[in-house]
C-alpha cells in the first residue's frame, strides 16, 4: 500500500485531534479530583527572628546526586545555592530563619534545618 504525504499528515493531524479530545473528555474538573488542604495544615513561616538560621546536611541532601532543587526554589532571600557532587551552601548573611526550606525538604531526617544563630565573635 502506498499513500502519498499529503494524506499521510492529513490522517496523522486527524488521529492526533481524536486523540486530544478523547484525553480532554476523560480529564476531570479540578474540584473533583484535587484534594483540598486546609490552610492550617499547610506552611506558615516562622516569625523571620534574627537568632534562627538554617543549617544544611549534605549528607541526607539529595541535590548532591540528583539535582533536588525544593529548599533553594522556596527560599525567598535567595540564601541557598547549589554546590554540584557537594549539596547545597546556605548564605546565613541572606537568611531570614522563616523555615521554608526546612518544611519542603522531602529527606528524613531533614538536609535543611533552623538552628539557633551563633553568638558573634568577640574579642
Amino acid at each position: 500500500m502506498s499513500i502519498s504525504r499529503k494524506e499521510f499528515f492529513r490522517q496523522s493531524i486527524f488521529q492526533l485531534g481524536k486523540t486530544i479530545v478523547e484525553v480532554a473528555e476523560s480529564v476531570k474538573p479540578i474540584t473533583e479530583s484535587a484534594p483540598v488542604i486546609p490552610a492550617e495544615q499547610g506552611f506558615t513561616p516562622h516569625q523571620q527572628e534574627d537568632n534562627l538560621v538554617a543549617r544544611a546536611w549534605n549528607e541526607h541532601c539529595l541535590a548532591r546526586n540528583c539535582g533536588c532543587l525544593a529548599c533553594a526554589e522556596r527560599c525567598e532571600s535567595q540564601a541557598i545555592m547549589m554546590v554540584m557532587g557537594q549539596g547545597i551552601r546556605i548564605d546565613a548573611s541572606r537568611c531570614t530563619g522563616c523555615g521554608g526550606c526546612e518544611y519542603v525538604c522531602p529527606t528524613t531526617p531533614k538536609a535543611v534545618r533552623l538552628v539557633a544563630k551563633p553568638a558573634p565573635a568577640t574579642d
